[in-house]
């Protein structure tokens, strides 16, 4: 039988934990059982298979990115909904390392609640562009480079790849502020006259660390 108060969902929180601590590709049914303080066989109740479980992960992750990126915009619009969300993106990614690798899995063609999820992170990533007045194909050009600038960065500082001295937040913030600038020109070079203004950008300091020593 079952352990009593094992299911999916409590499968998957102990997977996410487990991600978290140890790293996605450490990822293992044995290290999620242990923790669970069962036998790998008793998982297979609740989910399929390594891979299954590894999509459950994703899909809670994405849903997560989604809501945190979505809260941070509201109320925001132009450069202060960029940072808003830039923020919070790094601060999930400092806060879930494991979870947050998962995000970077790109739903099953068949596979709707990931779709969903997906969706409803570049929803919030297409209403701040719009705030520029960058929509169709250009927004989806700077999707793709605002996800790389912030992935890449995010990875780096998760993974332990910045070294030097200076101040990682700081960096993050010019990072920022680049992408700004350059939706900035690309909004002013558009054809569309009708394109909002964008207010400038205010002075500020870099913000204060967050999340979890990385």
């Amino acid at each position: 039988m079952a352990r009593a108060g094992l299911s999916r969902a409590v499968v998957v929180d102990a997977g996410a934990a487990v991600a978290d601590e140890a790293g996605w590709e450490r990822l293992t049914l044995a290290l999620v059982a242990d923790r669970l303080g069962v036998r790998v066989p008793s998982l297979y109740k609740h989910i399929d298979s390594l891979g299954g479980l590894r999509r459950d992960i994703a899909v809670r992750a994405v849903r997560e990115l989604g809501e945190a990126v979505a809260a941070s915009a509201v109320g925001r619009a132009g450069p202060d909904a960029l940072r808003a969300v830039a923020d919070a993106y790094r601060a999930y990614g400092q806060r879930h390392p494991g979870r947050y690798a998962a995000t970077v899995r790109a739903p099953a063609p068949d596979d709707a609640e990931h779709t969903a999820a997906a969706d409803s992170v570049m929803r919030v990533v297409l209403a701040v562009l719009a705030g520029y007045g960058i929509t169709g194909g250009g927004a989806v050009d700077a999707t793709r480079a605002l996800r790389a600038g912030l992935h890449g960065f995010v990875t780096l500082e998760t993974g332990g790849g910045f070294g030097m001295p200076q101040d990682v937040d700081r960096s993050y913030r010019l990072l920022v502020d680049d992408f700004d600038a350059a939706l900035r020109r690309r909004a002013a070079s558009s054809p569309d006259s009708s394109a909002p203004s964008v207010p400038s950008a205010p002075s500020a300091q870099p913000p204060p660390r967050r999340g979890t020593a990385t």
